[in-house]
């Protein structure tokens, strides 16, 4: 159980801050970016909620607590399964979750521009910080003193996570009929 009886600390004025192993690094470390994207993308998860998420504020609520999950994950940097949260379980939801909503679109036949309506905007907003944290997250994974002390698993979640926003934008925009399709070369000659 977490228990936080005072919010500032004073210990991260150097420019420091402490990880769930009692490892401290800079706050800049590829980590520390890891592991607040995510914090990042679960605040733009809950501005989708706050401002109207076409009904999918139960789903959204899961993948919030998920991240918490993933930024534990990535907090606690550890060898082998010991410790982690995530399990293939996680993932697995997902992609039963992008299956269910992706049977009632039509097949893309352009690429899609972020918009239409505001709750797919929003959707797409966190589809990018997702695909933001998987980048910086792969990136730590490369480092030769961390590569094995990231759950895979969590680059896994955060992939098929980006693909599920996607899919949920396309929902919020009347099942993809109201998607903003990508028009190649339309500014040329203007």
């Amino acid at each position: 159980m977490v228990r936080l009886n005072r919010i500032y600390t004073r210990t991260g004025d150097d420019g420091s801050t402490g990880l769930g192993d009692g490892t401290r690094l800079p706050k800049d470390h590829l980590r520390i970016e890891a592991y607040g994207t995510v914090d990042e993308l679960s605040s733009v998860l809950g501005l989708c909620m706050a401002e109207g998420a076409d009904g999918f504020d139960d789903r959204l609520k899961s993948i919030q607590n998920d991240l918490f999950d993933v930024g534990s994950d990535l907090c606690v940097p550890g060898i082998g399964d010991e410790g982690k949260r995530l399990d293939a379980g996680y993932v697995k939801r997902l992609e039963g979750w992008i299956d269910e909503w992706n049977e009632r679109l039509q097949p893309l036949t352009s690429f899609i521009l972020p918009g239409g309506s505001a709750a797919a905007a929003r959707l797409h907003l966190g589809r990018t910080v997702c695909r933001r944290a998987e980048r910086i997250t792969v990136a730590l994974a490369a480092e030769p003193d961390e590569k094995d002390k990231v759950n895979p698993l969590v680059i896994q979640y955060l992939n098929r996570l980006s693909d599920l926003l996607f899919v949920m934008a396309r929902i919020a925009n009347d099942e993809g009929r109201a998607d903003v399709l990508w028009k190649p070369g339309a500014g040329a000659g203007q």
